[in-house]
């Protein structure tokens, strides 16, 4: 009889204070001290290197462990439309359309000047760690969503912030927002988004399409299409790249469905937060 094997992702808690199922994000908060992590000894972040080694050899055939940070676009000017006229009118109407003639906002809107800070503050919170040895990531994904992309670039891009080769981010598809109906999750061309982020710090998955075939503008993705595509780059992540430490830069939809696919409530990680989570994968065999 065939054997077939599948993944299965959870969260290893009692690192973060994100971590736990009842974290409260509100009272945590965006960027807290050290991104959260609970250790606040001068060597925490050796301590937890050294912890997160210790799992990876000490697994059993079949397991392993990463730390991901996911880390939430900076404010977009869709995000200032929703505010503006309240979720239920958003969802119903205004997100459907281009602009209100005052903000534009569809379709694949930028940062406003709020969301570059935010993503400049998180630029911040990773040089302060850097000073206490946090372990930066060695692999960068990222949504094709431009809002996604800058929130990337200004974090992380610069000569001032890092040593070492040229950082590198591949963009993927699946990472996208929860898609269609509302014009601000349509994409760029392949050929847009080429320029504004351009080689050889920026890398396409192979396949990627140079229009967005994705989005449609007459029915809304489901929540669990966007938990399948979450397992998708979780099951990419853990099957091709041998960096443990990991950041996907991308939305609050796709990120809560990461959550879901390993059974956990949703969390509402606002506008330039940062979500650290080591996740344990496992092969399990179906007959």
């Amino acid at each position: 009889m065939p054997v077939y094997t599948k993944r299965e992702y959870s969260i290893v808690t009692g690192f973060f204070a994100q971590d736990e199922p009842d974290a409260d994000a509100v009272a945590i908060g965006a960027l807290p001290p050290r991104f959260g992590l609970v250790d606040d000894s001068a060597d925490r972040w050796d301590r937890f290197k050294a912890r997160i080694k210790e799992l990876n050899a000490a697994a059993a055939p079949g397991t392993q462990y990463k730390v991901l940070f996911f880390a939430r676009h900076g404010q977009g000017f869709h995000n200032v439309g929703e505010a503006k006229y309240g979720t239920k009118a958003w969802d119903e109407y205004w997100s459907k359309l281009d602009s209100d003639g005052e903000l534009v906002w569809g379709p694949d809107p930028e940062l406003t000047s709020v969301g570059l800070g935010q993503a400049r503050a998180a630029r911040e919170a990773w040089r302060t760690e850097r000073a206490s040895g946090i372990p930066l990531p060695e692999r960068h994904y990222a949504s094709p969503l431009q809002r996604a992309l800058r929130t990337f670039q200004e974090t992380f891009v610069g000569a001032d912030f890092l040593d070492g080769p040229p950082i590198r981010c591949t963009i993927l598809e699946n990472l996208r927002e929860e898609s269609g109906e509302h014009t601000c999750d349509k994409r760029s061309p392949r050929g847009v988004i080429a320029q504004k982020f351009p080689p050889p710090i920026y890398d396409f998955e192979e396949g990627f399409s140079e229009e967005d075939t994705f989005w449609k503008p007459d029915e809304r993705e489901t929540k669990a299409h966007v938990t399948e595509r979450a397992v998708q780059v979780f099951d990419r992540i853990f099957s091709l790249d041998e960096e443990t430490y990991i950041c996907i830069s991308a939305h609050s939809g796709i990120i809560n469905g990461f959550l879901r696919a390993m059974g956990r409530p949703g969390y509402p990680l606002v506008t330039g937060g940062v979500l650290p989570l080591v996740i344990k994968a496992v092969d399990v065999q179906l007959t």
